[in-house]
């Protein structure tokens, strides 16, 4: 079981974070074996396919500088435009199949761990050149695995290779009387088919080097129990963190509220327990919205800058509880209430029209309608 450098266990998957963190720093599954034996195929099946034709562009070029007219001879600058010619050529031949290997070596990268371009997996470490981190890796898990690879590829294309020869034996003895051209042209044929089924024989190795190279990547990104709870605080902040953020968002909430307290109609009152300012709108089309709400000390303090402001101040305590347990902050009325405060605030306007109304004492309005679903005896 993989240890941290506390020396406690790993045991536990790797978080999304961890995941994201690793691949940031180049720690992707990759199958070398994968890869080299997906790139044999194509250089296989490419030099089958592409093979002639390159051959016949390089005889070419070969021709060309074998054969020289008496007059370039004595031209200093042939030679030098005769090479870079020819490197032009050979190269516009090879192109198609280099343009094959290059893509076939991303897709088969891509296959396995998907895209992933890190700067830091390219930046240097000390950990490379450290003896020690170089001595973990080869008697680890990965070490050993490389070992494997190294024997199971050795017998692999060992076997394949001698009963490749052992049933073309014919086949090639008979090359030996033949002309110059066709015994190349058999022989090079031959042994790009040899090639193919050596290459082929691979599949066996990268088809183990694969789920490996994936179970050791998620092996190396396990983290102990207390890595993650370390995580998780992190992510989440301390205790006294998310406290302190609590308390200045209720300190904002608090002041949002009490600026709001001298613009509302009226507030409703336990009389002392609850607090409830409510503001309504004729002109829109919504019903009353709670601009400020309450208990003890922010009732008291609601109820201190009403009276500051001339907000009168209604004591109904069924339609006060109702209305603090029911509506969030800014939120409209429930439909229930509708009629309750509709009558409250109905009286209300009633009392402002009268000219020298004293609003500084508290107002009793009891009998107002609520239903049983909202209503809250304490």
């Amino acid at each position: 079981m993989a240890e941290n450098e506390q020396g406690q266990e790993k045991t536990e998957d790797a978080t999304a974070k961890k995941e994201r963190d690793t691949r940031e720093k180049g720690q992707v599954p990759r199958s070398r074996e994968f890869n080299t034996f997906f790139m044999m195929i194509a250089s296989g099946v490419g030099l089958i396919y592409l093979g002639a034709g390159i051959v016949d562009d390089l005889l070419a070029v070969l021709k060309d500088n074998f054969i020289v007219q008496r007059s370039n001879i004595y031209d200093k600058n042939y030679m030098l435009s005769s090479f870079w010619q020819s490197v032009i050529e050979s190269l516009e031949s090879l192109t198609p199949f280099f343009i094959l290997l290059v893509f076939i070596a991303i897709a088969s990268s891509l296959t396995i761990g998907g895209w992933n371009f890190s700067w830091k997996a390219i930046a240097p470490k000390a950990s490379k050149i450290n003896p020690l981190s170089g001595l973990k890796r080869i008697v680890g898990p990965r070490g050993f695995m490389e070992l494997l690879k190294a024997l199971a590829k050795f017998f692999v294309v060992t076997i394949v290779a001698s009963l490749l020869l052992y049933n073309n034996a014919d086949k090639l003895m008979i090359v030996g009387r033949q002309d110059v051209e066709v015994a190349l042209a058999n022989i090079g044929s031959e042994l790009l088919w040899y090639f193919l089924l050596l290459a082929t024989s691979l599949l066996v190795i990268a088809a183990v080097d694969a789920p490996f190279q994936i179970w050791d990547n998620k092996r190396q990104m396990k983290m102990s129990k207390d890595e993650v709870k370390q995580e998780h605080k992190n992510q989440e902040g301390s205790p006294e963190t998310k406290q302190r953020i609590r308390q200045a968002q209720r300190e904002m909430t608090m002041k949002r509220m009490m600026a709001a307290v001298p613009e509302a109609d009226v507030v409703i009152t336990n009389p002392t327990h609850y607090a409830v300012a409510i503001k309504y709108d004729p002109d829109g089309s919504g019903a009353p919205i709670v601009v400020a709400k309450g208990s003890d000390f922010v009732a008291a303090k609601i109820r201190l800058v009403a009276n500051e402001n001339r907000v009168p101040l209604l004591s109904s305590p069924a339609l006060a509880r109702a209305i603090y347990y029911s509506t969030e902050l800014d939120q409209e009325i429930p439909t229930g209430l509708y009629m309750a405060v509709a009558q409250v605030l109905a009286f209300i306007f009633r009392l402002k029209e009268k000219p020298g109304t004293d609003f500084s004492s508290p107002l009793t309005f009891e009998d107002v309608p609520i239903p049983d679903e909202l209503r809250r005896d304490e």
